[in-house]
Formats: structure tokens, C-alpha cells, sequence
């Protein structure tokens, strides 16, 4: 994942990330309906009450209650507001804030993980327990407490693993051994080639060969530890990787479809049609045709 510029924040908020990395506050103000498609440039958990619609790669999540939500500067997001009141907190942070993390806990969490849900529909006492983390995030966040910065990384794990709570991560995916580190290697490898930001960076890894010989092992030592380890060939998760990125773009860029299929590695454009029809069961055309 590549420090990119901050964007699409107000001047204070961005000042503040360019700054420290880091930025909490509460939402207070009325919103503007109206929003557009874009990638972001930082992470950013929310937890808020609202009657709204979520697109959020190709997922729509309709929402009208109290929710926590992680968004992911990979996946392009828009906020489609039904109203203009919401109510509730924000903290942003940049992937440099969190250098030197637990690595497993934050690719387990919701931060991370492609392909799955990042919304959370919240009961009262959830609503309590977090609310009072975001109030003391703000409460540190203006101190002049000497180890601030860790004590907010801490409260960001803390949202994390009360996610996980909620979600629990499959048995497979938590083991701490030589299989766990390879499987998440290849995992960590194939996400830190998206977003294509450009058809003239074309991806560089599309196979499961590929990924064997960047790891340095064999294809099938690869194959086995990444099945072991998610319970799926590692050439699924090369799929669906490479379907989710396409849908973003299809969706979310003015990319022609042949730029697209250059971007994402593919020599002719047929071969990208074929492939995103098999994997997704439409055409690149008729998927960007539907109203988002």
C-alpha cells in the first residue's frame, strides 16, 4: 500500500493527517446529499446513526440505524445520504500511522480484507462501549500526553477487535505457523497491487506461478498452504481479486473497458471479457451499464 496524497477532507482534517496521520472528531453538522465516486487516500472507521445508502465496491449496503463502518483507501466509496441529519464519530488515519502494528490483526480485520462486509449494525451497549472509545480518542487526541499517538493506536485496535467480536474471523485463517505466514505473504503480495491507479501500470502478478516465484517457492507448496490456510486455491483469490478491482473500475472510473483490461494485465480485450463473464456471470459492458 503506497503513501498517496490526502484528499476530499476538509482543510483542518487534512492538515491534521498530513501532519500527525491522525485525525478523530465528532459529526455534529448536517451533510450534503450529494456525493461522488472517488477513491480515498486514508482509512477511516466510523461509527454513526443514519439513513443512508453505502456503495462500497461492488456491495450496496442500505442502512438506517446506529452502525460501525471501515473504510478501506482500496475500495472506492460513496455515501448516498437519505437525509441530512447524522450524528456521530470519525477517526482517520493513514497507513503510516499504524507502521509497526500487529500486521495479522490489522489484515484479519475489517480494514483489510477484501471481499468482505465492512458494516457493523450495532446494539446499545455496543453503541455505549464504542462511543466512549472515540470520546476518549478525542479527549487524547487534544492532550499534551507525552505517548498520545499509542494510546490512539491502541483505542483503534480496541474498535478493531470489538469488530472481530462481531464477526468472528474463520478458525483457519488464525493460525500462527509456517503455513499462516506463507498463506498471508501471498495474501499481503496480492493486495499490495491494487488500486491500479493507471493503465500504464499494468498489473504485474496474475498467476498463482507468478505469485510462487516472488515468494520464492514452489507453485504447488504455494497452492497447498493458501487452500490449508482460507480454505480456498489460491488462483480463486487471484480471481476475485482481480473481479472486485475491475468492478471498481467499471463502476467508479471513465477507464474504457480496454484500458481496464490492460491495467489489470490482460493482452487483448477479449480475454478480459471471457475472463470477468466467467467470473462474475456479466460482460464488462453490461455490468457498467447497471445504475449504481
Amino acid at each position: 500500500m503506497s503513501n498517496a496524497t490526502i484528499t476530499e477532507l476538509p482543510g483542518n482534517i487534512t492538515a491534521d493527517l498530513q501532519r500527525k496521520g491522525f485525525k478523530v472528531h465528532e459529526i455534529l453538522e448536517t451533510v450534503d446529499i450529494s456525493q461522488s465516486h472517488r477513491r480515498r487516500d486514508y482509512y477511516k472507521i466510523v461509527l454513526a446513526t443514519g439513513n443512508m445508502t453505502i456503495y462500497y465496491g461492488d456491495q450496496v449496503l442500505d442502512i438506517n440505524d446506529t452502525f460501525l463502518f471501515f473504510s478501506n483507501p482500496h475500495i472506492p466509496h460513496t455515501v448516498v445520504h437519505h437525509t441530512e441529519q447524522k450524528k456521530g464519530y470519525a477517526c482517520i488515519f493513514t497507513e503510516a500511522f499504524m507502521a509497526g502494528r500487529d500486521r495479522e490483526l490489522l489484515q484479519n480485520s475489517p480494514l483489510f480484507r477484501v471481499g468482505t462486509t465492512p458494516l457493523f449494525f450495532l446494539t446499545k451497549d455496543q453503541t455505549a462501549f464504542l462511543t466512549s472509545i472515540y470520546q476518549k480518542m478525542l479527549a487524547v487526541h487534544n492532550s499534551p500526553y507525552d505517548y498520545k499517538d499509542e494510546l490512539l493506536r491502541n483505542c483503534i485496535e480496541l474498535i478493531i477487535h470489538e469488530a472481530l467480536q462481531m464477526q468472528p474471523v474463520p478458525n483457519g485463517l488464525t493460525q500462527r505457523n509456517a503455513a499462516s505466514r506463507i498463506a498471508w505473504l501471498f495474501m499481503e503480495l496480492l493486495e499490495r497491487q491494487f488500486p491500479i491507479e493507471s493503465p500504464k501500470d499494468p498489473l504485474r502478478l496474475r498467476t498463482a506461478q507468478d505469485f510462487a516465484e516472488s515468494l520464492s517457492v514452489h507453485i504447488n507448496y504455494l497452492n497447498r498452504l493458501v487452500k490449508e490456510v482460507t480454505g480456498k486455491p489460491t488462483s480463486v483469490h487471484i480471481a476475485e481479486r482481480i473481479a472486485t478491482e475491475a468492478k471498481a473500475l467499471l463502476q467508479h472510473s471513465n477507464w474504457s473497458v480496454a484500458d481496464i483490461a490492460y491495467g489489470l494485465g490482460f493482452e487483448y480485450t477479449t480475454y478480459f471479457n471471457n475472463y470477468f463473464k466467467r467470473v462474475t456471470g456479466a460482460t464488462p459492458n453490461s455490468f457498467r451499464k447497471k445504475k449504481v
